[in-house]
């Protein structure tokens, strides 16, 4: 009796491990059309092109020149974002303070700061993050970081472990740009940072993290977007200066949210960098679309039967 138990058992093992070895092989092979289609874009890209994905249902990741170092554009601005609401926790009114827009304040670039009059308007340091965040407002940034202070966002993002990402000057200063104060991460590290944004794990409390996100989830035009239903939320920041196109994005696919990372520098002009990140955009939808409501082995179903999987 033992004997036959112990046969049936060992067959029922077998059986098992043949299953997940096929649902493992067919997994590998659509992770692998995923990795091919990116390294595809970036083989066809005239400058450098970096790019992570993060799914973040089982840590999945997929990469091209991902650890390399590229400048962020105002996607750096999401680090200043999160310094502010970890300062603001601890200066209780910080947030509804007004500070007064000066002449010598105003910087060109985006933004609509710039165009108003000297001394005519106060803003409080919650509409100057909001400006910065939805419009890409130099103007508004660097009033922020005069306000929170350089050397403050660069311990808080170094104390998330994020070493190579850093902002180094402020908006719209070529000279400081041309002395290599170049505001500064990589595919991997702007990835990490959107995958603690989308699980609040960050150095402020949930109130504050939920805040952040709706930031970050004001529509905004950009070509990550495009290939994505407009009933799914996206948190992300864009970022670009001559020759460099970035994007850092948490898209809250239901059952299926991921991260996506592109930074691109050496472009030739500002339509191959939007090119390449709307095909990256494409490419990480179409895999993670196909993952949403399949089984392991493909079959789609409906998703009210699928248990929405935690976040990794």
């Amino acid at each position: 009796m033992r004997t036959r138990l112990a046969l049936l058992g060992a067959a029922l093992m077998v059986a098992v491990s043949a299953r997940l070895s096929a649902q493992t092989e067919a997994r590998a092979i659509l992770n692998a059309k995923l990795q091919s289609d990116l390294q595809d874009i970036s083989q066809h890209f005239g400058g450098i092109f970096g790019v992570r994905v993060v799914d973040l249902t089982d840590s999945t990741t997929f990469g091209v020149n991902d650890k390399l170092a590229f400048p962020t554009g105002s996607a750096i601005k999401v680090g200043l974002l999160i310094e502010l609401f970890r300062q603001a926790e601890r200066r209780p009114g910080l947030l509804t303070e007004r500070r007064p827009v000066t002449r010598a304040a105003q910087v060109g670039g985006t933004g609509v700061i710039q165009h108003f009059g000297d001394g005519t308007s106060a803003l409080s340091i919650e509409d100057l993050a909001v400006l910065m965040i939805t419009l890409s407002d130099n103007t508004a940034t660097n009033m922020l970081i005069d306000e929170i202070g350089m050397d403050s966002v660069n311990h808080t993002l170094r104390g998330m472990g994020l070493t190579q990402t850093k902002l180094q000057r402020k908006m719209i200063h070529p000279e400081a740009s041309a002395r290599g104060d170049e505001n500064l991460s990589t595919p991997a590290e702007a990835a990490a940072l959107m995958a603690r944004v989308a699980r609040c794990e960050l150095p402020v409390t949930k109130a504050s993290c939920d805040r952040i996100r709706a930031l970050l989830e004001i529509p905004k035009d950009n070509p990550v977007r495009e290939p994505l239903p407009s009933n799914v939320r996206v948190a992300f920041k864009p970022g670009s200066v001559e020759g460099v196109q970035v994007v850092w994005a948490y898209v809250e696919l239901p059952n299926r949210p991921y991260v996506l990372t592109v930074m691109t520098t050496y472009g030739a002009d500002g339509t191959d960098g939007a090119d390449a990140i709307r095909k990256a955009s494409a490419a990480a939808y179409s895999y993670f679309a196909r993952l949403a409501r399949s089984t392991p082995y493909g079959v789609r179903v409906p998703a009210s039967v699928l248990k929405p999987p935690p976040l990794h």
